[in-house]
């Protein structure tokens, strides 16, 4: 995967410096690292057996007094599970598409769209665990966003094709047929979270972070060739960062949520339009890089930099009772 330059780096505030592409998946695994370390940590809080209920009860009554939290109002262990819908907005990026001897350009100001109300809509899908009194916990989210190149946006275009310099300035129509990832900006991350007792009445801040893998459906496709690449594919590795708010409503529970997403994009072009299923497509997409196989079209890569407002609802499906009626 190429790294990020000043050259082809999105505009930052004055005094940032652009990172490198390298730079953010090690950040996107020291997220995960940090996530592991919190599950590993809350899980030893609880334990299991008298140790550990002894200890979650002694960690409960030190946040009640602390926080002024009602002891009843404290569980020690909950599961739950749930869903969310929202909105998107990806940050303009680079595209750079590489077949040596072949094709070498790279096409900057690039501009991307979500459609989260139009099929497929945006939705996610997250379990959650809380492990202990200390407000730390645990979870699995898969995210279905997409992103859809601005077709009639101007871009600015270097580089070779067939040995031939590409034109400088040009819509993204003008060279490409398809390019999005449509069917799925799909991220499957796993985090690690915090939550705080009941500030407000039955309001609950929480904050949390993690890192997973990315399986998007590409379709890319030049104008000029019939062939174009339309399948899920592994694409990388993803971080996000999220914070948000939880309201209790007793066995349920809604939230309303902010997370930012980095997902540096490295994609065979397989130029094969038959991908439907995830996990056949995967299966051949591992077969031809354990093959030594090189992809047809070349590899594209980009960084999807995304935001993500959301809202949902959560549903305990298990919860160890109040504290204080295990004393």
């Amino acid at each position: 995967m190429s790294n990020v330059t000043a050259e082809n780096c999105p505009a930052v505030p004055a005094g940032w410096h652009c990172a490198t592409s390298q730079q953010f998946e090690r950040a996107s695994g020291a997220i995960g690292l940090c996530a592991i370390a919190v599950w590993l940590i809350s899980a030893m809080a609880v334990g299991g057996g008298d140790e550990g209920d002894v200890m979650s009860r002694a960690v409960s009554r030190a946040t009640a007094s602390a926080t002024g939290a009602p002891l009843h109002s404290l569980v020690a262990r909950e599961t739950a599970i749930g869903g969310y819908g929202g909105m998107t907005d990806t940050l303009n990026s680079t595209v750079s598409i590489v077949k040596p001897g072949q094709i070498d350009i790279t096409v900057k100001d690039f501009a991307w769209k979500g459609r989260p109300f139009e099929a497929p809509i945006y939705y996610g899908v997250r379990v959650q665990r809380w492990h202990s009194l200390t407000g730390f916990g645990s979870m699995v989210d898969f995210t279905h966003a997409k992103a859809i190149a601005l077709a009639t946006s101007d871009a600015t275009f270097t580089g070779t094709r067939d040995g031939k310099p590409v034109p400088p300035k040009s819509k993204v129509e003008g060279t490409f047929r398809h390019l999005e990832f449509s069917h799925g900006h799909n991220m499957l991350t796993w985090n690690g979270l915090f939550r705080w007792p009941a500030l407000v009445g039955r309001i609950r801040p929480y904050v949390g972070g993690g890192a997973g893998i990315s399986l998007p459906h590409t379709e890319i496709g030049f104008r000029d060739k019939n062939a174009r690449t339309y399948e899920y594919q592994f694409a990388g590795f993803v971080g996000q960062v999220l914070g948000g708010v939880e309201i209790d409503l007793g066995r349920a529970s809604v939230f309303f949520e902010y997370k930012f997403s980095y997902a540096p994009y490295d994609v065979p072009l397989s130029e094969e339009p038959r991908g439907h299923l995830l996990f056949t497509d995967l299966w051949r997409q591992f077969r031809a890089w354990m093959g030594g196989v090189e992809p047809s079209g070349g590899r594209l890569t980009t960084t999807l930099a995304t935001h993500h407002g959301i809202g949902g609802i959560m549903v305990r499906v298990g919860a160890a009772p109040p504290v204080a009626s295990q004393r």
